[in-house]
């Protein structure tokens, strides 16, 4: 599921991402660090990729992965109609700034439009 370690245990980072991935598909944009939003760009694409077709099995995949009833809702009928007719690259990755305290670098994940 995931390449990089970012210096945590397997539960804390798939708890992590699967917060991150709620939080994403609520607001349509998080603001990261630059890893970690490498790693979930392929985890939201896939998602979105899960939820074009819309059953039942494909919502129980989804909704074990986000947990929340709303952003399942949402992801299956806001967000994936909106990329029936392409075939990938839902998300994109822009450079920000460094952080002013530690210099890491950051980045935005969004939806594209």
């Amino acid at each position: 599921m995931v390449r990089r370690k970012l210096n945590k245990k397997s539960k804390h980072r798939r708890a992590m991402f699967r917060n991150m991935l709620t939080e994403f598909f609520r607001h349509e944009r998080i603001e990261t660090s630059l890893p970690k939003a490498k790693e979930l760009q392929p985890l939201a694409e896939k998602m979105i990729t899960t939820a074009e077709t819309s059953n039942l099995k494909n919502r129980r995949t989804v909704h074990e992965e986000l947990k929340d009833k709303d952003v399942v809702k949402k992801l299956f009928d806001e967000i994936a109609p909106r990329f029936s007719d392409r075939s990938g690259g839902y998300t994109r990755i822009l450079k920000m700034y460094p952080r002013r305290g530690d210099g890491s670098e950051r980045a935005i994940l969004e939806l594209v439009e």
